[in-house]
């Protein structure tokens, strides 16, 4: 990365011939070559917005000129609108993440100012007490019946009293753990309350005080992340305006083509109104007896070359047998 910057640098300082003998030809600027920044040449390079923040992209390793970028903006045709879309495609992932961010704050905020239980008031409390107190004395009064009864022989009637003492002191712990979550519960309520309420900020995702001071506002508004996620939505609105108006005119080129194309089209010798040629036929049976012609020629010449393929090869075998005749030797005289 200091390499980098450090060329740059030489770059921007020598010039990017720097490093070229003199008598040799600097290298024709072209802003289609892939050694320059695709997103410099459409706006600007993203890297360069949140440099020392949370969201550093890093160092961009593609070369960022001033004068290829007006090359750039001189030229026309789809290969520029193609680096307009990569720009758009590029950008969008970025504010599409801080957008997923700002969702997950205010799902934290929600969820860390829920209570997790709710508080009672201090007249329910006092019943609950109260309720415990009266579950205490018959609990204890329980407890005597059945060691009475136990000593008195009475098995059943023990057993019997010691299973309701079990659920008269279920419901008494049930009301003491209510009276001591909603103590809890009104300590963290009271907490919550003394402290600064929070608010996710809608361009970056970072958390803010409401009703902090206004430096500290001004200071999150100027700093590198805020003003960065704001040049990306405004960019990407800007971009996308400047590509669709090129589509625009781009479809609109190829339809007045097409009419032309039509025009010269209907300046052909046969009136398209009637459809009928300069001889007063219709086109399209006009259309098939050419049709028709021209498959008749072309069977024809394929039964010509047929007939000549078979004379000359019944001329080859007469000449073939008559040579044969000449050479074989006669039987009778032995030559």
């Amino acid at each position: 990365m200091a390499v980098l910057a450090a060329a740059a640098l030489l770059d921007e300082l020598m010039g990017r011939n720097r490093n070229i003998a003199p008598n040799e030809k600097g290298k024709e600027l072209n802003w289609e070559d892939a050694d320059y920044c695709k997103y410099y040449l459409v706006k600007f390079c993203p890297h360069d917005l949140f440099v020392n923040t949370r969201a550093d992209l890093g160092v961009c390793t593609k070369v960022h000129d001033d004068e290829v970028k007006k090359l750039f903006e001189q030229s026309k045709g789809h290969r520029k609108i193609y680096y307009q879309e990569e720009f758009i495609r590029f950008c969008t992932s970025m504010v599409n993440e801080v957008d997923r961010k700002i969702i997950k704050g205010k799902q934290r905020l929600a969820l860390s100012g829920k209570g997790e239980g709710s508080s009672l008031t201090p007249a329910q409390t006092q019943k609950n007490q109260e309720q415990i107190v009266l579950l205490n004395e018959r609990i204890n009064g329980l407890v005597e019946e059945a060691e009475q009864a136990g000593n008195n022989g009475n098995v059943e009637q023990a057993q019997g009293l010691m299973k309701l003492c079990d659920q008269l002191k279920d419901e008494r712990d049930n009301l003491k753990k209510l009276n001591d979550n909603s103590h809890w519960s009104s300590t963290a309520e009271l907490a919550a309350a003394q402290e600064k309420q929070m608010e996710v900020c809608e361009v970056c995702g970072a958390f803010l005080i409401v009703g902090d001071a206004q430096q500290r506002i001004d200071d999150h508004l100027m700093g590198k992340q805020h003003v960065g996620y704001a040049r990306l939505k405004a960019a990407i609105e800007e971009i996308q305006e400047v590509v669709d108006t090129q589509r625009d005119e781009r479809r609109g080129a190829r339809g007045s083509s097409m009419e032309d194309r039509r025009e010269r089209h209907s300046s052909r010798p046969y009136n398209r109104d009637n459809g009928r040629d300069k001889n007063g036929r219709d086109r399209s049976e006009h259309g098939n007896d050419l049709y028709k012609e021209r498959k008749d020629k072309e069977r024809k010449d394929r039964d010509r070359d047929d007939k000549y393929r078979r004379e000359t090869n019944q001329r080859s075998k007469e000449r073939e047998r008559e040579r044969d005749r000449k050479h074989r030797p006669d039987r009778t005289t032995g030559r």
